[in-house]
């Protein structure tokens, strides 16, 4: 394998494994429910996606043939996370979880958990 090679290989391998680290840290140090979890679906994501791309280019250049298995995974991964998230989130809005002061965005929060509730008010024989 040439240096160009490795030196890909290893760039796209730092790239991921610094970005899952940051997207964990994130996790553990970030005040409330909302701000915890952007940080696992946005740098682990992408994280994972480049250690993936790294796996990918690896072997291709060792094989000398093109592995499926890592193309697909990383694009499940950039599929259900957003969508894990968004239900993760709808729920901690329907079980009114509390935000700190300065998360941004509270307002469209108030505004999303008054639309959930649903009224009983109008008359449903029509």
């Amino acid at each position: 394998m040439s240096t160009t090679v490795e030196l890909i290989v290893s760039a796209f391998l730092l790239m991921g494994g610094s970005f899952v680290l940051l997207g964990s840290f994130g996790l553990l140090k970030l005040p409330d429910f909302f701000t915890r979890l952007h940080a696992p679906t946005k740098a682990t994501t992408l994280g994972m996606a480049g250690l993936l791309i790294g796996s990918m280019i690896y072997f291709f250049a060792a094989e000398q043939r093109l592995m499926v298995h890592e193309l697909l995974i990383t694009l499940f991964l950039l599929i259900t996370a957003p969508v894990s998230a968004h239900m993760l989130a709808k729920t901690a809005l329907h079980h009114r979880v509390k935000s700190i002061k300065r998360t941004h965005g509270r307002g469209l929060t108030e505004a999303a958990r008054e639309r959930q509730v649903p009224s009983f008010s109008e008359d449903r024989s029509q």
